[in-house]
């Protein structure tokens, strides 16, 4: 049964006795936050974990662009989509995106599969501190860098598009002296195996009678397309609602080409509490 208009009815599969939702970028969009493939979106190479480590160049490069992008994403605020999601508390909710936006809204049962971009952790001690803290630091350490590149362009990672970035100053870690890295999963790096095995888990505690539902996700990685590749085998059945194509589309049981928002406001009144 494929939904044609935000008010139509959803799907009957998505009515029974358990969900789990996986959410991604394309949910935040109405938020202010770009997303990675959606329509219009930019082509782009986020920086992996080896470029990261690879040297102070490329750290400072990161840093410069995220500490102006963190500036935009740190006042973003729940979308309809969010807010319905939280009422909606399914079994778990597993969202590849790091904008703390789920958690703003009050989702409960939710794991953060890449982490989250306001927490830093330091790659030698370990130490983790609040992201807040350390943009206190960064601009103390660049005045007025933030006043000079006020028009550049957001990406979804919370950073910006910018090439100059010499001369931007980055603090090492307090504790140690160590590398600050933003506790979010690069690609390259793999998500933490506890994190996997407790969606594992909830995914593998659904039955042909319950549903997982992806949201806003094209599923190019393999960190979320993983838990459709395992609902499917098993029988759950699948509903993707995104705009455009994704690379679960052919395991689904129900696609819909829906704005997010709407969809889950339309899901958050249909489904027996």
């Amino acid at each position: 049964m494929a939904l044609q208009a935000p008010d139509a009815l959803v799907p009957a599969v998505l009515l029974g006795p358990r969900l789990v939702v996986l959410t991604g970028a394309g949910l935040s969009t109405d938020s202010g936050i770009p997303d990675y493939r959606g329509p219009g979106s930019v082509s782009r190479q986020p920086m992996t974990y080896q470029e990261f480590v690879g040297g102070p160049v490329a750290r400072q490069r990161y840093w410069a662009r995220s500490h102006l992008g963190w500036g935009r994403m740190r006042h973003a605020e729940p979308n309809d989509g969010h807010r319905a999601l939280a009422r909606l508390d399914p079994d778990l909710l597993i969202t590849q995106n790091v904008d703390g936006l789920h958690e703003a809204a009050g989702s409960r049962r939710l794991v953060a599969l890449h982490g989250r971009i306001s927490d830093v952790v330091c790659l030698s001690c370990r130490r983790t501190t609040s992201r807040s803290l350390l943009e206190q630091r960064l601009a103390a350490a660049n005045p007025g860098f933030a006043e000079a590149h006020g028009d550049v362009l957001s990406r979804p990672d919370g950073d910006v598009e910018l090439d100059d970035t010499a001369g931007f100053v980055v603090p090492d870690c307090e504790a140690c002296g160590g590398v600050l890295k933003p506790d979010v999963v690069f690609f390259g790096e793999n998500v933490p195996a506890a994190r996997v095995q407790q969606c594992y888990d909830a995914v593998d505690a659904l039955t042909p009678d319950d549903a997982l539902l992806v949201v806003g996700s094209s599923l190019t990685v393999m960190s979320g397309f993983r838990f459709v590749r395992r609902a499917a085998k098993a029988g759950v059945p699948v509903v993707i609602v995104n705009r455009g194509a994704t690379r679960g589309d052919d395991l689904a049981t129900v696609k819909l080409e829906s704005g997010c928002s709407e969809f889950l406001v339309t899901l958050s009144h249909a489904r027996p509490r």
